[in-house]
C-alpha cells in the first residue's frame, strides 16, 4: 500500500485511514467479499499502532462497510451497497470530498475560542458593539414607517438603497456612479466570492498584496486559481511588481486594499495609486479595490482617495461595506462596476439568494440619509483613534524588547514584528492559555515572525490588560 495518512493534518489518523479504505470500495478497488488486511499488517504497513487500524475498522464497521467473520479476518461487507439493508451515510467523507474549501483550521480555532471563552479579543475585525450605531437606528425605527414590499427586490439591490449610495459615494468618497452601475451584496465577503466564480476560471492567474487579508480567503483555493503575491512595505506594494508578474505569468486580476490595508495598515501613497491605474490600463488588467477603512482616517491630512474615486477608464471594480463603519450584523456590501458586469454578477447572486433581504436595505438608505451617519462617523474614528492610542502606549510600555509596530493612520489593525526566533504559533496557544487572542501573521500569507492586533473589538478598559496578558505569554515561552 503506497499511500499513508498525513500527520500534519487535523484529521485524526484513524479518520484518514477508514476515508481512504472507503474511497476504494467506493471506487470498486475493494468489491464485496475482499479480504482486507489484518490489523497488524495493516498497522505495519501504514507505521501506524495497530489500536489506530482497530478504531478505523471500527468505524468502518459501525457504517456497515465492514463484517468481521470469525476465522476469516476483516472483509468488505457481502451487502456494501445496501440492497437489502439501510446503512448510514458515512458524513466524514462527505465533509472531506466537497469542493468548497472550509475556512484554515487556525482561523477556526481563534474563533472557537473568542466564542467559547471570556477572552481579551485582539484577533476579529469586527466593530465593538459600543461603537456601533445601535441607539440611531432605533430611533430610524421609532420615527419611519416602513413602507417596502416584502417580496423579491430588484436583483441588483433595493433602488432606493443603490440612490442613497450613489449620493453617499459623491459625497464621501469622490466616486461617481449611478444605480445602475451598483450590485448590493451580503458584505464585501460575497462580493468578493461573485467577482472570483463569475469573471474568473481555473488556472487563471490573480495577485493581491502580501500580507494581505485575501490570502486567508479559501474561496481562491476552492476555484483552483494559480494565486501570486505583492511584497508590501511600510508604503504598501510596488506598482511596478505587477509589471514584473504579469509579464511572468499573464495576470487576469488584481486584488488590492489601498487604503490602511488589512493586516498592515499602511497606506498606498497618491503617486503609487496613480501608478498602479497606468500600469494596468496598459495591460488591461481589471483591478478588484476592497475598501472598507478609507473613510476611518485619524487625521484630516492623510490622502484617502480610493483608486475608484480616480479610475478614469471604469477598470476598478470597487467593493466596499457597512461591517466597518456602521454594524456587521447589517450585512450590507456593495460592487460598482461596469453595467454589464453588474450585471451578471446580480444574476449569479439571484441564483444563490434570489437577492437581498429588503428590510436592512431599507434601515441602511435610512441611516446614510440622516445626519446619525456623519454624526456616528465622527464619534467611530474618535473612540477608535482612543484605543489605538492605548494600544500602542500599553505596547511601548510592555512589549517594546519583544515587538516593534508600524503606527497606523486609520482602519483597526496594528502590524507586529516579532524581535528574535519567536514562534507566533506557540505565542498564540500560550497567548490563549493566558486569556488573549490575535491572529498570526502567517495566515496572511506573510513571512513568519509577525502578528495581527485588531483593537476595533476589544473594550478600551481591557486593551492595558490584553497586553499585559501577551506579555506574560512571552515570557512563558522564554523559560
Amino acid at each position: 500500500m503506497e499511500w499513508r495518512p498525513d500527520k500534519q493534518l487535523d484529521i485524526p489518523i484513524y479518520q484518514q485511514i477508514a476515508n481512504y479504505i472507503q474511497k476504494r470500495i467506493a471506487y470498486g478497488e475493494y468489491p464485496p467479499g475482499t479480504i482486507l488486511p489484518s490489523e497488524r499488517k495493516l498497522a505495519k504497513e501504514l507505521e501506524v499502532n495497530r489500536a489506530t487500524i482497530v478504531t478505523a475498522y471500527d468505524v468502518l464497521y459501525s457504517n456497515g462497510m465492514i463484517e468481521r467473520i470469525k476465522g476469516s479476518g476483516t472483509r468488505v461487507h457481502s451487502d456494501v451497497w445496501g440492497l437489502t439493508r439501510s446503512r448510514v451515510p458515512n458524513w466524514d467523507l462527505y465533509v472531506e470530498r466537497g469542493s468548497f474549501l472550509p475556512n484554515l483550521p487556525l482561523f477556526q480555532q481563534i474563533r472557537d475560542e473568542v466564542l467559547e471563552k471570556n477572552l481579551i479579543n485582539f484577533a476579529s475585525g469586527e466593530l465593538a458593539s459600543d461603537l456601533m450605531p445601535t441607539k440611531m437606528f432605533k430611533e430610524i425605527l421609532s420615527k419611519n414607517d416602513f413602507q417596502q414590499s416584502l417580496g423579491y427586490d430588484h436583483p441588483q439591490g433595493n433602488l432606493e438603497l443603490r440612490n442613497s449610495l450613489v449620493a453617499h459615494l459623491k459625497t464621501h468618497k469622490h466616486i461617481d456612479c449611478s444605480s445602475q452601475s451598483i450590485l448590493i451584496t451580503s458584505g464585501a465577503q460575497q462580493a468578493l466570492y461573485l467577482v472570483a466564480q463569475c469573471l474568473l476560471e481555473k488556472g487563471d492567474a490573480i495577485a493581491y498584496e502580501d500580507p494581505s487579508y485575501a490570502h486567508s480567503l479559501p474561496i481562491f483555493r476552492t476555484m483552483g486559481l494559480k494565486t501570486f503575491k505583492l511584497p508590501v512595505n511600510e508604503d504598501g506594494m510596488n506598482p511596478e511588481d505587477i509589471i514584473k508578474l504579469h509579464q511572468k505569468h499573464n495576470i487576469k486580476m488584481l486584488f488590492l486594499n489601498p487604503i490602511f490595508q488589512n493586516p498592515t495598515g499602511t497606506i498606498l501613497p497618491i503617486e503609487k495609486r496613480k501608478r498602479v491605474l497606468e500600469i494596468t490600463n496598459e495591460l488591461g488588467i481589471p483591478v478588484v479595490e476592497d475598501d472598507p477603512y478609507s473613510l476611518i482616517s485619524f487625521s484630516e491630512e492623510i490622502e484617502t482617495s480610493s483608486l475608484k474615486s480616480i479610475d478614469e477608464t471604469g477598470s476598478v471594480l470597487y467593493i466596499s461595506s457597512f461591517s466597518k463603519i456602521a454594524a456587521s450584523g447589517l450585512r450590507i456590501g456593495w460592487i460598482i462596476g461596469p453595467d454589464k458586469i453588474i450585471q451578471r454578477l446580480a444574476d449569479a447572486k439571484q441564483q444563490i439568494d434570489f437577492g437581498h433581504s429588503i428590510f436592512p436595505q431599507w434601515l441602511a438608505s435610512e441611516y446614510i440619509q440622516s445626519h446619525y451617519f456623519d454624526q456616528n462617523l465622527k464619534s467611530l474614528k474618535a473612540l477608535l483613534t482612543e484605543k489605538r492610542n492605548i494600544l500602542i502606549s500599553s505596547l511601548k510600555e510592555e512589549l517594546t524588547s519583544e515587538l516593534s509596530f508600524h503606527v497606523p493612520e486609520g482602519g483597526i489593525h496594528i502590524w507586529c514584528s516579532l524581535h528574535g526566533d519567536v514562534n507566533e504559533f506557540h505565542l498564540l496557544e500560550e497567548s490563549l492559555r493566558n486569556g488573549v487572542a490575535f491572529v498570526p501573521g502567517s495566515l496572511f500569507g506573510s513571512e513568519k515572525g509577525y502578528i495581527r492586533l485588531t483593537f476595533g473589538r476589544v473594550d478600551s478598559h481591557l486593551i492595558s490588560e490584553g497586553v499585559q496578558r501577551l506579555k506574560r505569554a512571552f515570557v512563558k515561552l522564554k523559560k
